[in-house]
C-alpha cells in the first residue's frame, strides 16, 4: 500500500492493481452507500448489491454472492475483516490466516500486468518472506456482455479449475484453463481477478512503536533493502527498466491519468514543472546509470512487515522485479521523510533525519537519483 496514491496482492498500492486508472461507470466495482453509517463502499456484483446489515460493524462489507468456487471453499465459514485503507478501487477482505483481493479489469495491458504479479509473487516463495499464493481466478467478458463470461483458474495446488465449479469441465458459456493465458492476444472484456494469498503476519513498518524507535526504524528498513538485493534476479518473471517506466509513464501523460494534486508541492507550479509533460520531457532527457536488483517498486513503510525484530514480510508487489537499486531507496527515502514530518499521519516526529538509511546502508546518497526516481513516481 503506498502512503500517496495506491497494485494484486495483500494491501493497495499505486496504481489500483494490481495498477488502472479509475474505472469506467460500466465496470465500477464500488459506490458510496448512504445506507452505511461510515461512509464506507459496497460491492457491486451485476445487479446484486450485498449490504451491510445494522449489526455488522460500521465499515464492514459483505463478501460477493458469486465467488468463484474454489476460492468460496478456502475461506468459506470464516470470519473477516475489510480493509479500506488506500486509493483503490479493488476491494480486500482479510481473514485471520489469508487475505482475498478482488479487482475489476476492462483492459488487456491491465490483465497481463495483474498476472504478472501473480508470477512473480510465486517466483519468490521462498526467497524472501512474501504472501503464498492461494488461489488466483479471472472471469472476463469476451463481448462486455452481462452473460458472457471466461473463467480461469489457477490454484495453489496447480490445479486448473473453472470459475464457479469445482470440476475442470466445460459448462454453458464458460471456458476453464489452466492458468490465465497470459499473452494470448485476445481482447479482454470486463471482468473481475481474485486473488487468495497467505496473511503476512507482523506490523506495518510504520506502526507507532516502530516511529518512536527511528534508529531501530532505519536499521531494519536498511535490512529490509539488502535483503531484497540479496536475491539472484535471473529467472525474475518481470524486469522493469527505465525505458519501460517512461513508456508507461508517457501512456498515462498521454491519458490525462496523472494527478497533480497528489504531488509534492514543488513537483508542479511556479517554482516546478508547468506540466506532467514537462516532466515526463525532463525525465526522458535525464535518465540515470541503471542499477539492477530486485527492486520491491513501491517501498514505503506500510508495505514492510516486522516481527519479533525482524523483517515478516514484504506486500504490494505488483511493481516487484529487476529493477533500479535507487527507486527503492528514493521511494523509502520519501515514507521515511514524510511519516515523520507529518505529511502521513499528521502526528510530526522531531529531530529525525532520513540520511540515517544512508548510514545504515554504508552508501553515500546519490541525491539525483533519488530526486529523479521521485519524480517518476509522480506521474504513477
Amino acid at each position: 500500500m503506498s502512503e500517496r496514491k495506491n497494485t494484486i496482492d495483500q494491501c493497495v498500492s499505486p496504481r489500483n492493481n494490481f495498477g488502472e486508472p479509475e474505472l469506467p461507470p460500466k465496470l465500477a466495482m464500488w459506490r458510496v452507500s448512504p445506507e452505511n453509517s461510515s461512509g464506507g463502499q459496497e460491492l457491486l456484483q451485476r445487479s446484486t448489491v450485498p449490504r451491510v446489515s445494522p449489526e455488522n460493524s460500521p465499515g464492514e462489507h459483505e463478501l460477493p454472492c458469486d465467488l468463484p468456487e474454489n476460492i468460496r471453499k478456502l475461506i468459506e465459514g470464516k470470519p473477516y475483516k475489510t480493509d479500506d485503507i488506500g486509493m483503490s478501487s479493488s476491494k480486500i477482505f482479510v481473514f485471520d490466516d489469508c487475505v482475498l483481493k478482488i479487482v475489476a479489469v476492462w483492459d488487456k495491458a491491465i490483465r497481463d500486468k495483474n498476472d504478472a504479479t501473480v508470477r512473480v509473487m510465486r517466483w519468490l516463495e521462498g526467497k524472501i518472506p512474501v504472501p503464498k499464493v492461494l488461489c488466483y481466478e479471472c472471469t472476463y467478458s469476451a463481448d462486455r456482455g452481462e452473460n458472457s463470461y471466461n473463467g480461469e483458474a489457477f490454484c495453489a495446488c496447480g490445479t486448473g479449475r473453472g470459475a464457479g465449479s469445482n470440476t475442470g469441465g466445460e459448462t454453458a458459456g464458460v471456458r476453464r484453463n489452466t492458468g490465465c493465458d497470459a499473452g494470448s492476444g485476445q481482447n479482454v472484456g470486463g471482468g473481475f481477478q481474485y486473488l487468495l494469498m497467505s496473511r503476512v503476519p507482523g506490523k506495518m513498518s510504520c506502526d507507532t512503536y516502530y516511529l518512536e524507535r527511528p534508529r531501530e526504524l532505519v536499521r531494519l528498513l536498511a535490512s529490509a533493502l539488502k535483503m531484497l538485493w540479496s536475491i539472484d534476479v535471473q529467472g525474475c518473471p518481470r524486469n522493469r527498466t527505465i525505458e519501460k517506466d517512461l513508456e508507461e509513464a508517457r501512456f498515462r501523460v498521454e491519458n490525462n491519468l496523472v494527478d497533480v494534486s497528489d504531488s509534492e508541492p514543488d513537483t508542479f507550479g511556479k517554482d516546478g514543472f508547468a506540466s506532467p509533460t514537462a516532466l515526463l520531457h525532463w525525465l526522458q532527457e535525464h535518465k540515470p546509470d541503471y542499477e539492477p536488483v530486485l527492486s520491491h517498486g513501491d517501498f514505503c513503510l506500510p508495505n514492510v512487515f516486522v516481527e519479533g525484530g525482524r523483517i515478516s514480510g514484504f506486500i504490494d508487489l505488483g511493481e516487484t522485479g529487476i529493477g533500479d537499486k535507487w527507486r527503492d531507496i528514493a521511494l523509502c527515502y520519501r515514507s521515511l521523510k514524510h511519516n515523520f514530518d507529518g505529511t502521513y499521519g499528521g502526528k510530526v516526529y522531531p529531530d529525525f533525519n532520513p540520511d540515517m538509511l544512508f548510514e545504515e546502508l554504508g552508501i553515500e546518497p546519490d541525491r539525483e537519483k533519488i530526486r529523479y526516481y521521485i519524480l517518476l513516481d509522480e506521474l504513477f
